[in-house]
C-alpha cells in the first residue's frame, strides 16, 4: 500500500517536473524580444530564398532554351553544369563562393550575396532542367498548327509555347521555392544571421538560466518552415487544381 502510494508520489512529480521543464523553456520566447528576433530571422531566410528564386526562374528559362538546342557542344556544356550543381552539396558552394571567390579576386562578399550567388547558381541549374522538359513536353502538332495559319518561328515561340510552358511550371517553381527556403538553413555556416543563428543566439544567452531553451526554440523553428513550405504547397496545389479546370 505505501509502495503504491509513494509510487504515485513520485510519477506525479516526474510529470509535474517533465511539464514544468518545458513550461520553462517556452518561457525563452516571451522573453524581451527574442519571438520578434526570430521573426525577424525567418524573414532573411525567405527574402533570400525569394531572391535567388527570381534570378532563376530568369535565368532557368534562358538555361533551359538552350538546353534544347540541337548543338551538341551546347548540349554538353549545359549538361555538365547541371549535372556539377546537382551533385556539389550547397554548403560547398557556399564555401567556395564566401571564402574562395573574395580570397581569389580580393574582393569583399558578403554572407547574404554569397548565399544568393550560390542559390542563384543552383535554382539556375534546377529550374532550366524543368524548362527543358516543359518546352520538351510541347506536342510537335502545335508548332505544325501555328506554321498552318501562317505564324513565324517567333510568333509560334511566344504565343502558343510560351504560355503552355510557363502553366506546366508554376507549380514546379513553387516546389522549387520550398526546396531554397529550406536549403537556406544552411547559410548560418557563412555568417548570416537567419532565423537558426539567431536560435543559437538565444540558447546560448539563456543556457545557464533555461538549460531547455532549445526544446521551445528549436520547435518554434521547425513549426516555422513547416507553416512557410506548408502555405506553398497549398498555393501549388491550388494552381493546380486550377489549371485542371
Amino acid at each position: 500500500m505505501l509502495n503504491s502510494v509513494a509510487s504515485t508520489a513520485a510519477s506525479t512529480a516526474g510529470s509535474g517536473g517533465f511539464f514544468e521543464a518545458v513550461s520553462n523553456a517556452f518561457s525563452v520566447l516571451t522573453m524581451g524580444t527574442n519571438m520578434v528576433r526570430l521573426l525577424g530571422g525567418l524573414w532573411t531566410t525567405v527574402w533570400i530564398a525569394l531572391v535567388s528564386v527570381a534570378f532563376s526562374i530568369i535565368l532557368g528559362f534562358f538555361f533551359g532554351m538552350l538546353m534544347t538546342l540541337k548543338n551538341r557542344v551546347v548540349k554538353v556544356i549545359c549538361r555538365i553544369y547541371l549535372e556539377f550543381m546537382r551533385i556539389m552539396p550547397q554548403m560547398v558552394l557556399l564555401f567556395l563562393a564566401y571564402y574562395g571567390l573574395t580570397r581569389m579576386f580580393n574582393i569583399s562578399l558578403s554572407g547574404e550575396a554569397a548565399s544568393i550567388l550560390v542559390f542563384t547558381l543552383w535554382g539556375t541549374a534546377e529550374m532550366g532542367d524543368l524548362v527543358r522538359g516543359a518546352l520538351e513536353s510541347v506536342p510537335k502538332h502545335q508548332y505544325e498548327s501555328g506554321r498552318a495559319i501562317g505564324l513565324t518561328e517567333r510568333q509560334i515561340f511566344f504565343y502558343i509555347i510560351i504560355p503552355q510552358t510557363l502553366r506546366s511550371l508554376i507549380p514546379l517553381s513553387m516546389n522549387l521555392i520550398t526546396r531554397m527556403i529550406k536549403t537556406t538553413s544552411l547559410v548560418v555556416f557563412v555568417g548570416v544571421i537567419e532565423v537558426v543563428k539567431i536560435g543559437q543566439q538565444i540558447i546560448e544567452a539563456n543556457r545557464l538560466t533555461v538549460p531547455t531553451a532549445s526544446i521551445a526554440v528549436y520547435f518554434v523553428i521547425f513549426m516555422m518552415y513547416f507553416f512557410v513550405c506548408w502555405i506553398l504547397s497549398l498555393v501549388a496545389r491550388a494552381i493546380e487544381k486550377s489549371q485542371k479546370k
